[in-house]
């Protein structure tokens, strides 16, 4: 579990995918989910961090 925002916290998931890896995130409190899909040599700090991004943007997006 990672934690983001406002102390919230978020399940992140990750699935090797032939070369590849899918990564999910999904926030506890909202339970909206989304993924991304990234090179398996990007390194976990950085998927972790740009799937928590487009976690982010999701949510800012659904509060307008």
């Amino acid at each position: 579990m990672a934690k983001h925002g406002a102390g919230r916290e978020v399940l992140i998931e990750f699935q090797q995918v032939g070369n590849a890896v899918k990564v999910t995130a999904v926030d506890t409190v909202t339970l909206v989910e989304v993924s991304i899909m990234g090179p398996a040599s990007a390194g976990e700090d950085v998927l972790k961090q740009n799937v928590i991004n487009k976690l982010e943007y999701v949510l800012s997006k659904k509060n307008k």
